[in-house]
Protein backbone atom coordinates (compact mmCIF):
# COMPACT_ATOMS: atom_id res chain seq x y z
CA UNK A 1 0.00 0.00 0.00
CA UNK A 2 1.45 3.41 -0.94
CA UNK A 3 2.60 5.80 1.78
CA UNK A 4 1.05 9.29 1.69
CA UNK A 5 3.30 12.12 2.79
CA UNK A 6 1.89 15.05 4.69
CA UNK A 7 2.64 17.54 1.88
CA UNK A 8 0.81 15.33 -0.62
CA UNK A 9 -2.14 15.08 1.74
CA UNK A 10 -2.22 18.88 2.11
CA UNK A 11 -2.15 19.27 -1.68
CA UNK A 12 -4.98 16.76 -1.93
CA UNK A 13 -7.00 18.75 0.61
CA UNK A 14 -6.34 21.95 -1.37
CA UNK A 15 -7.67 20.30 -4.52
CA UNK A 16 -10.74 19.09 -2.66
CA UNK A 17 -11.28 22.63 -1.32
CA UNK A 18 -11.06 23.97 -4.91
CA UNK A 19 -13.65 21.44 -6.00
CA UNK A 20 -15.91 22.46 -3.13
CA UNK A 21 -15.57 26.12 -4.14
CA UNK A 22 -16.56 25.12 -7.68
CA UNK A 23 -19.57 23.25 -6.32
CA UNK A 24 -20.53 26.34 -4.29
CA UNK A 25 -20.29 28.48 -7.43
CA UNK A 26 -22.56 26.09 -9.27
CA UNK A 27 -25.03 26.14 -6.38
CA UNK A 28 -24.97 29.96 -6.46
CA UNK A 29 -25.77 29.83 -10.18
CA UNK A 30 -28.62 27.44 -9.46
CA UNK A 31 -29.98 29.76 -6.74
CA UNK A 32 -29.81 32.69 -9.17
CA UNK A 33 -31.70 30.73 -11.85
CA UNK A 34 -34.29 29.62 -9.29
CA UNK A 35 -34.73 33.23 -8.17
CA UNK A 36 -35.33 34.28 -11.78
CA UNK A 37 -37.88 31.48 -12.17
CA UNK A 38 -39.66 32.52 -8.96
CA UNK A 39 -39.80 36.16 -10.09
CA UNK A 40 -41.25 35.24 -13.48
CA UNK A 41 -43.73 32.91 -11.78
CA UNK A 42 -44.80 35.69 -9.39
CA UNK A 43 -45.28 38.08 -12.30
CA UNK A 44 -47.33 35.50 -14.15
CA UNK A 45 -49.48 34.79 -11.06
CA UNK A 46 -50.06 38.50 -10.43
CA UNK A 47 -51.11 39.02 -14.05
CA UNK A 48 -53.43 36.00 -13.87
CA UNK A 49 -54.93 37.31 -10.60
CA UNK A 50 -55.54 40.78 -12.03
CA UNK A 51 -57.12 39.27 -15.14
CA UNK A 52 -59.32 37.00 -12.99
CA UNK A 53 -60.47 39.89 -10.81
CA UNK A 54 -61.13 42.00 -13.91
CA UNK A 55 -63.29 39.25 -15.41
CA UNK A 56 -65.07 38.75 -12.09
CA UNK A 57 -65.74 42.48 -11.93
CA UNK A 58 -67.22 42.51 -15.42
CA UNK A 59 -69.30 39.46 -14.55
CA UNK A 60 -70.50 41.09 -11.34
CA UNK A 61 -71.40 44.30 -13.20
CA UNK A 62 -73.31 42.30 -15.77
CA UNK A 63 -75.28 40.46 -13.09
CA UNK A 64 -75.86 43.67 -11.17
CA UNK A 65 -77.13 45.43 -14.30
CA UNK A 66 -79.39 42.49 -15.21
CA UNK A 67 -80.80 42.45 -11.69
CA UNK A 68 -81.41 46.18 -11.70
CA UNK A 69 -83.43 45.93 -14.87
CA UNK A 70 -85.68 43.38 -13.32
CA UNK A 71 -88.83 44.69 -11.67
CA UNK A 72 -88.83 41.93 -9.09
CA UNK A 73 -86.86 42.93 -5.99
CA UNK A 74 -87.00 39.38 -4.59
CA UNK A 75 -85.11 37.85 -7.54
CA UNK A 76 -82.62 40.70 -7.37
CA UNK A 77 -81.77 39.88 -3.71
CA UNK A 78 -81.38 36.18 -4.58
CA UNK A 79 -78.86 37.00 -7.33
CA UNK A 80 -76.74 39.10 -4.96
CA UNK A 81 -76.65 36.34 -2.30
CA UNK A 82 -75.80 33.70 -4.93
CA UNK A 83 -73.08 35.96 -6.34
CA UNK A 84 -71.48 36.44 -2.88
CA UNK A 85 -71.49 32.67 -2.25
CA UNK A 86 -69.82 32.00 -5.61
CA UNK A 87 -67.16 34.66 -4.88
CA UNK A 88 -66.25 32.89 -1.63
CA UNK A 89 -65.99 29.57 -3.47
CA UNK A 90 -63.75 31.16 -6.12
CA UNK A 91 -61.50 32.68 -3.44
CA UNK A 92 -61.12 29.30 -1.72
CA UNK A 93 -60.25 27.63 -5.02
CA UNK A 94 -57.66 30.33 -5.77
CA UNK A 95 -56.00 29.80 -2.37
CA UNK A 96 -55.85 26.04 -2.95
CA UNK A 97 -54.34 26.58 -6.40
CA UNK A 98 -51.70 28.91 -4.95
CA UNK A 99 -50.65 26.26 -2.41
CA UNK A 100 -50.43 23.56 -5.10
CA UNK A 101 -48.45 25.92 -7.33
CA UNK A 102 -45.88 26.51 -4.55
CA UNK A 103 -45.47 22.76 -3.99
CA UNK A 104 -45.00 22.14 -7.71
CA UNK A 105 -42.47 24.97 -8.01
CA UNK A 106 -40.33 23.43 -5.22
CA UNK A 107 -40.28 20.09 -7.03
CA UNK A 108 -39.53 21.80 -10.34
CA UNK A 109 -36.62 23.77 -8.79
CA UNK A 110 -35.06 20.54 -7.49
CA UNK A 111 -35.18 18.87 -10.91
CA UNK A 112 -33.95 22.01 -12.68
CA UNK A 113 -30.93 22.15 -10.34
CA UNK A 114 -30.18 18.47 -10.87
CA UNK A 115 -30.58 18.84 -14.64
CA UNK A 116 -28.27 21.89 -14.65
CA UNK A 117 -25.49 20.03 -12.79
CA UNK A 118 -25.79 16.93 -14.98
CA UNK A 119 -25.49 18.90 -18.23
CA UNK A 120 -22.14 20.43 -17.26
CA UNK A 121 -19.01 18.67 -18.55
CA UNK A 122 -16.65 17.78 -15.71
CA UNK A 123 -13.29 16.07 -15.40
CA UNK A 124 -12.38 13.43 -12.84
CA UNK A 125 -9.45 11.08 -12.14
CA UNK A 126 -10.30 7.40 -12.37
CA UNK A 127 -8.30 5.33 -9.90
CA UNK A 128 -9.96 1.90 -9.99
CA UNK A 129 -12.42 -0.34 -11.89
CA UNK A 130 -14.52 -3.18 -10.49
CA UNK A 131 -16.47 -6.00 -12.08
CA UNK A 132 -19.26 -5.77 -9.48
CA UNK A 133 -21.12 -2.75 -8.13
CA UNK A 134 -20.12 -3.87 -4.63
CA UNK A 135 -17.88 -0.92 -3.72
CA UNK A 136 -17.00 -0.48 -0.05
CA UNK A 137 -14.53 2.38 -0.67
CA UNK A 138 -17.28 4.99 -0.71
CA UNK A 139 -18.05 7.14 2.25
CA UNK A 140 -21.12 9.34 2.77
CA UNK A 141 -18.80 12.29 3.45
CA UNK A 142 -16.97 11.98 0.10
CA UNK A 143 -19.02 14.19 -2.20
CA UNK A 144 -16.36 14.47 -4.91
CA UNK A 145 -16.43 10.85 -6.02
CA UNK A 146 -18.02 9.28 -9.08
CA UNK A 147 -19.23 5.72 -9.56
CA UNK A 148 -19.95 5.18 -13.24
CA UNK A 149 -20.90 2.04 -15.16
CA UNK A 150 -18.49 1.70 -18.08
CA UNK A 151 -19.46 -1.61 -19.63
CA UNK A 152 -18.71 -4.16 -18.33
CA UNK A 153 -17.03 -2.46 -15.35
CA UNK A 154 -17.90 0.02 -12.61
CA UNK A 155 -15.32 2.78 -12.41
CA UNK A 156 -14.35 4.71 -9.28
CA UNK A 157 -13.15 8.30 -9.85
CA UNK A 158 -12.02 11.07 -7.51
CA UNK A 159 -12.64 14.80 -7.86
CA UNK A 160 -15.03 16.92 -9.91
CA UNK A 161 -13.05 19.54 -11.83
CA UNK A 162 -14.19 22.28 -14.16
CA UNK A 163 -11.00 22.30 -16.25
CA UNK A 164 -8.79 19.51 -17.54
CA UNK A 165 -5.69 21.24 -16.15
CA UNK A 166 -7.00 20.93 -12.59
CA UNK A 167 -7.77 17.25 -13.14
CA UNK A 168 -4.32 16.61 -14.62
CA UNK A 169 -2.66 18.29 -11.63
CA UNK A 170 -4.71 16.12 -9.26
CA UNK A 171 -3.82 12.99 -11.28
CA UNK A 172 -0.11 13.87 -11.01
CA UNK A 173 -0.42 14.06 -7.22
CA UNK A 174 -2.18 10.70 -7.11
CA UNK A 175 0.54 9.11 -9.27
CA UNK A 176 3.19 10.47 -6.87
CA UNK A 177 1.25 8.79 -4.02
CA UNK A 178 1.39 5.41 -5.77
CA UNK A 179 -1.75 5.31 -7.91
CA UNK A 180 0.23 4.81 -11.11
CA UNK A 181 -2.75 3.62 -13.20
CA UNK A 182 -4.83 6.75 -12.53
CA UNK A 183 -6.04 8.65 -15.58
CA UNK A 184 -8.20 11.70 -16.39
CA UNK A 185 -11.62 11.20 -17.99
CA UNK A 186 -14.39 13.61 -18.95
CA UNK A 187 -17.98 13.02 -17.82
CA UNK A 188 -21.35 14.48 -18.77
CA UNK A 189 -24.92 13.44 -17.89
CA UNK A 190 -23.54 10.80 -15.51
CA UNK A 191 -21.61 9.02 -18.31
CA UNK A 192 -17.96 8.94 -19.27
CA UNK A 193 -17.35 10.79 -22.53
CA UNK A 194 -13.72 9.88 -23.13
CA UNK A 195 -10.33 9.22 -21.56
CA UNK A 196 -8.29 12.41 -21.78
CA UNK A 197 -4.61 12.81 -22.69
CA UNK A 198 -2.68 12.80 -19.38
CA UNK A 199 -0.32 15.66 -20.38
Amino acid sequence: MPFIEESDLLDLHKDIDKAQILNERLLDQIKYKNKELRNSKIQRNVLAGITGFFLLGIFALYIFDAGRRSNLTQSKNNLVVTDLDSLDAIRNRMENLKLKNEELSNIKEFYLAKEFLEKEKIYSVQVKSFVDNNITLASESLTNTLFVKTNPFYSYSLGNFETIEEARSFRYQLVKMGFEDAFVASYQNGKRIKIEDPY
